[in-house]
C-alpha cells in the first residue's frame, strides 16, 4: 500500500507531521480530518522512515531547511485584500457556470500574489485528488479563516456556492475597510510619539552632556532638575548597550507572552480597556462578531456551529470565549439572548434587539443592525480619535519640553545672574 508523508495541524494549531499508509490522497485526508488533524500538505514517500527520524526534526538536510526558510520570509504574505479579490472572482466565475477547476485555473494565470498562486494550485491538486472543495480549503488554515471555509462548506451542501463567496467578499472587505480606518487613526500619535522619542534620545545622549561640560567648568552648584538630567545622560551615554539589551530582552519576553495561550488571552483582555482606543477595539470586535455570525446563519450554518465558528473568527480570545460559553448556553437549550446577556458584553439595546430578532425568527437580519450600530459608533469615534489624543500629546511635549528647558537653561540663568553680580 502506498506511503504518504503528511504535515498539518492539530485542535490546538499545533504543527504536526507524520506517515501513513493509505489507497489514495483522499483516504490520508480524511483519516487526518477524523483524526482531529487539518491537513495541510500530503504528498506520497518511497517508504516511511525509523522512530527516530520521526521524531527528530534536526535529521533534515540542512540545505533544504535553509531553502525552506528563505522562501518562507521572502514571500509575499496573503493580506484580506487578496481574499477579499479571490472570493468577488470566484463568484463572478462560478456565477456564470464556469466549473470550479477551470475557475481556480484562471485565477492562477490572474492573480499576482505568488503565494497565494501556491496556494490554490494545491487546492486544485485536492481537488484532483478527490477532495471536496471545503477540505481541499482545510488544508490551509493559515490562509483561509474558519469563517471562509464554513460558509464555502455550507455553498457546496445548499448547491449555492456563489452566493456563499458573494457573503465573504462582502464580509471580508468591511473587515478590512475596519482594520485601515483603525491603523490610520493609530498612525499620527504613533509618529509624534516616535518623534518625541528619538528627540529625547538625541538630546540625552549628545546635546546635555555639551552642556554637562559647560556647567563643570563653573564649578558652581547646579539646580536639582539639572544634575537628575546630567545623571542620566550619562548613565545613557555609559550604558546605552545595557539598556537597548535589556529592552531588546522585555520586548522579546512579551512577544513569547502575548504568542502563548494564556498571554494572548491577557493581552486580548487588556485591549479592550485601553485609553481612548480600547472602546473602539472593543466595539470593532462586537460588530466583527455580529456581522460574521449573521453571514453564517444566513448562509444555513446551525447556530451553534456558526456560533464556534465566530469564536475563532473575532480575533480575539477573550470575546471568543465569551462566545464559546453563549455556544455552550444555546446547546443546553437556553435563547441566544439570555446567553448574550450572561457574557455581559452587550449592552442592553443590543440584547433588546436580540430577543427581537429571535421573536421574529429573524436573528440574522437584526445581527446585520447590530454590526450596522457598531459600525458606525466605531467609525465616529475613529473620526474624533485624533482630536481627542491631539491635546494628551500637546500635553505631553509641553511637559517633556518644559523639564529639558528647565534643566538647561535655569542653570545658564543662575550663571549668568552671578556673573553680573560680580
Amino acid at each position: 500500500m502506498p506511503v504518504f508523508k503528511y504535515t498539518g495541524r492539530d485542535r490546538q494549531r499545533k504543527p504536526v507531521t507524520g506517515h501513513l499508509e493509505a489507497g489514495s490522497l483522499y483516504a490520508v485526508a480524511n483519516q487526518l480530518l477524523e483524526g482531529g488533524i487539518t491537513p495541510i500538505d500530503i504528498a506520497p514517500t518511497d517508504s516511511i522512515p525509523t522512530q527516530a527520524t520521526l521524531q527528530s526534526p534536526a535529521g533534515q538536510d540542512i540545505g533544504e531547511s535553509l531553502q525552506n526558510a528563505w522562501r518562507r520570509l521572502s514571500r509575499k504574505p496573503i493580506t484580506l485584500l487578496d481574499l477579499v479579490f479571490f472570493s468577488r472572482q470566484m463568484y463572478t466565475l462560478l456565477k456564470a457556470g464556469v466549473p470550479i477547476m477551470n475557475a481556480l485555473r484562471g485565477l492562477v494565470d490572474t492573480t499576482e500574489n505568488k503565494e497565494l498562486v501556491r496556494v490554490i494550485q494545491r487546492v486544485r491538486e485536492g481537488l484532483d485528488s478527490g477532495l471536496d472543495f471545503s477540505s481541499s480549503l482545510k488544508r490551509h488554515p493559515e490562509t483561509f479563516p474558519d469563517v471562509f471555509i464554513s460558509l464555502v462548506q455550507v455553498g457546496e451542501s445548499t448547491g449555492n456556492l456563489p452566493e456563499a463567496f458573494h457573503q465573504l467578499s462582502i464580509y471580508l472587505e468591511r473587515e478590512k475597510n475596519t482594520r485601515d480606518s483603525i491603523k490610520q487613526a493609530v498612525r499620527y500619535p504613533l509618529f509624534v510619539l516616535s518623534a518625541l522619542a528619538i528627540a529625547l534620545a538625541i538630546i540625552n545622549l549628545f546635546v546635555i552632556p555639551a552642556f554637562a561640560k559647560v556647567f563643570a567648568s563653573f564649578k558652581a552648584e547646579l539646580p536639582l532638575a539639572t544634575r537628575v538630567l546630567i545623571a542620566t545622560s550619562k548613565f545613557s551615554v555609559e550604558y546605552w548597550y545595557v539598556m537597548l539589551a535589556i529592552v531588546a530582552l522585555l520586548a522579546l519576553l512579551a512577544r513569547i507572552y502575548a504568542r502563548s495561550p494564556r498571554g494572548r488571552f491577557h493581552w486580548d483582555r487588556v485591549k479592550l480597556r485601553l485609553p481612548l482606543v480600547g472602546s473602539v477595539i472593543f466595539k470593532a470586535t462586537l460588530g466583527r462578531l455580529a456581522r460574521s455570525l449573521s453571514v453564517t446563519l444566513r448562509a444555513g450554518v446551525p447556530l451553534v456551529h456558526g456560533l464556534a465558528v465566530v469564536s475563532g473568527a473575532v480575533d480575539n480570545r477573550y470575546v471568543g470565549e465569551r462566545v464559546q460559553q453563549m455556544r455552550d448556553g444555546v446547546e443546553r437549550g437556553e435563547s441566544l439572548t439570555r446567553t448574550a446577556v450572561a457574557t455581559g458584553l452587550f449592552p442592553t439595546l443590543v440584547t433588546q434587539m436580540l430577543a427581537v430578532g429571535e421573536e421574529s425568527g429573524a436573528v440574522d437580519q437584526m445581527l446585520i443592525e447590530v454590526a450596522e450600530f457598531y459600525e458606525g459608533e466605531v467609525d465616529y469615534e475613529l473620526k474624533n480619535l485624533s482630536s481627542a489624543i491631539e491635546p494628551i500629546l500637546i500635553v505631553v511635549l509641553g511637559a517633556v519640553l518644559l523639564v529639558v528647558a528647565l534643566g538647561v537653561f535655569l542653570p545658564m540663568w543662575e550663571l549668568a545672574q552671578a556673573a553680573r553680580g560680580n
